[in-house]
């Protein structure tokens, strides 16, 4: 996983850890929905972001805020991932 995905797991389990969440006796459903909730989240703001600077790409802004197609560019990124 790159560094921002890294940073939304270490999130969610850190939010669901102050609420008692135990991974040992807990089911992993409750970090997959935390996770996935927080990535959906990050998304959307980087979605209005694009909006608001009227950008053409708004998937390509989204990839780039989630550090997605850094090295490489989002546009070729992309390409290879479909």
């Amino acid at each position: 996983m790159n560094d921002r995905v890294n940073k939304l797991a270490a999130q969610a389990f850190a939010e669901l850890a102050a609420r008692g969440w135990n991974m040992e006796t807990d089911p992993f459903n409750k970090f997959t929905d935390k996770f996935a909730e927080l990535i959906v989240k990050e998304c959307a703001d980087a979605a209005d972001m694009a909006q608001e600077a009227n950008c053409r790409y708004a998937g390509d802004y989204v990839a780039e805020q989630l550090g997605f197609g850094t090295e490489e560019g989002v546009t070729t990124w992309r390409a290879k991932t479909q």
